[in-house]
């Protein structure tokens, strides 16, 4: 027997905020719709001011009294909401008990769905008390955190936690692809074009597209919360490593800063003397070796002495351009010991050296006040506050602070997915187009990315959807939710909740997942 979702019976106003995913390709909005509310209620002036709407966010919630004392563990509460004025103008962030109160009061409407942020009726900034709020940011190469935060005598209340994923390795792996299809043309008996190598010169500052991605996006999502909440202060980690010492594997003195990881030797020796003459993959002795790449280049890997290794011919054949957890999925230790004496890729750390003062001067031309600390003082608070390492985390305790006294309990992780693409042809191996796209990315008044939700009345998808959809000029969409994938659904039951915007959103728990 199928199993039907229904979904939860709550105010019209608050949306159930699920955890929906987005596809991977997704169109650019204009900025009008962004909030996907295409009928919005006017502001209802004159209204005199009532109890209710949002207050100074420094004291407990709930009448709980933060915990002061240095080392003890920081509550735990629920993301604030935020809220915007009459003129959608940010005031300071409330508790979701309160937003649920004005909405049943019929004193705001949903401004967004996610983040999620009300727009209230009768009130003006100007009537309004706004302490504002900081923001903190931990930048990384694949991870950036974001949190939002007051602070009042050195105590630090986190208001809300963004995790932003870049997707500075999928824009390397297509302009690598771009650059074999124009190799292959180069190479093919075609008509002549005209060479335009003459006008392609850089700017000063510029950075490469995956570096500069990582710059964009960060400065995009600082922008939008600065839209939805009044941001007086940015605080911003200070990353710096020193590439040469983490590939040399410890302290170094003097001259030996001149000296390479080859330093008195070749590579090829090197190498055979690091492997003892023995092919990694299988132990193999006298025969021929060759060079191989751990991770192959086609994988992102690079040519480092760290990524190579020795292997005979029939190993390095069947590798092929196979990652090696692939490999050698069947023999776990053999990879661990091979992993072991391969050392740590540096390409994180070199992307993040690279747009560390980037990201730097795009904030200080943003804000007016924007402080840079270090990431040992970042790994010193968040130790002393007994926080886990999480990227979040890492950004609520940037700079000086004396203790944490609440975090968010969950994380809306945003991940890049791109805005669509230009393209209306999916090309084969050979690079000859097939699958012809259609002209247009809306139907009905949708693109493929919107955040909707559909009401089924009958039929085997009977009940309520929420979630991303894929839209088709044959009106009938499939809409991607938390529980799965429901297909052939008409453009009639749709109800548009917010317009693609490029990303994906997910919440989760605060806490250690892993990745870097």
């Amino acid at each position: 027997m199928a199993t039907f979702h229904v979904g939860e019976k709550t105010h019209q106003s608050v949306l159930p905020q699920r955890a929906a995913l987005e596809f991977e390709s997704v169109d650019t909005p204009r900025i009008g719709d962004e909030t996907g509310l295409e009928h919005r209620a006017r502001a209802v002036t004159g209204v005199e001011h009532v109890r209710g709407e949002t207050t100074d966010a420094s004291p407990g919630i709930d009448g709980v009294t933060p915990n002061h004392q240095v080392g003890e563990k920081a509550r735990e509460g629920h993301p604030f909401v935020f809220v915007l004025d009459t003129n959608s103008t940010p005031l300071q962030p409330t508790t979701p008990a309160r937003a649920r109160k004005l909405l049943h009061q019929d004193r705001a409407v949903v401004a967004r769905h996610t983040p999620f942020a009300i727009r209230l009726k009768d009130r003006t900034v100007g009537q309004s008390q706004v302490d504002g709020v900081e923001l903190g940011i931990d930048p990384g190469a694949k991870h950036t955190g974001i949190a939002v935060f007051t602070t009042k005598d050195g105590e630090r209340r986190g208001l809300y936690a963004v995790e932003l994923t870049h997707r500075g390795c999928r824009i390397r792996d297509k302009l690598t692809a771009r650059s074999a299809y124009r190799r292959g043309r180069r190479s093919r008996n075609l008509r002549y074009r005209a060479p335009r190598f003459s006008n392609r010169t850089r700017p000063k500052g510029w950075l490469a597209p995956s570096l500069r991605h990582r710059v964009d996006t960060t400065m995009s999502w600082t922008a939008r919360l600065a839209r939805w909440a009044p941001v007086r202060a940015v605080h911003v980690e200070r990353v710096a490593f020193d590439v040469h010492t983490m590939s040399h594997g410890g302290p170094l003195e003097g001259t030996e800063y001149q000296h390479g990881t080859l330093h008195g030797t070749e590579a090829r020796q090197y190498l055979l003397a690091k492997w003892e003459r023995a092919c990694a993959y299988c132990g193999a002795t006298g025969v021929p070796l060759n060079i191989d790449h751990i991770q192959p280049r086609s994988r992102g890997g690079s040519d480092r002495v760290s990524n190579l290794c020795t292997a005979c011919v029939p190993c390095n054949e069947k590798k092929s351009n196979r990652e090696v957890e692939e490999f050698l999925k069947d023999s776990p230790h053999l990879l661990t010991q091979i992993l072991a004496q391969a050392k740590t890729p540096l390409r994180d750390g070199a992307a993040v050296n690279t747009t560390r003062w980037a990201l730097w001067h795009a904030l200080d031309g943003a804000f007016p006040s924007v402080r840079a600390a270090s990431g040992g003082r970042t790994k010193w608070n968040r130790q002393r506050t007994g926080l886990p390492k999480t990227h979040t985390l890492d950004a609520l305790c940037v700079g000086e602070l004396d203790t944490v006294t609440r975090t968010p309990v969950t994380v809306l992780a945003v991940a890049a997915t791109g805005r669509g693409t230009y393209t209306r042809t999916c090309p084969d191996k050979y690079g000859f187009p097939r699958l012809r796209l259609p002209r247009q990315k809306q139907f009905f008044g949708y693109q493929t990315g919107d955040l909707a939700r559909a009401v089924v009345p009958t039929g085997k998808w009977t009940g309520t959807h929420t979630g991303r959809v894929a839209v088709r000029a044959s009106g009938k969409f499939n809409i991607k939710t938390a529980y799965g994938l429901i297909q052939s659904i008409r453009h009639k039951h749709f109800r548009l909740l917010q317009r693609a915007d490029g990303y994906a959103y997910t919440t989760r728990l605060e806490g250690p997942t892993g990745t870097t």
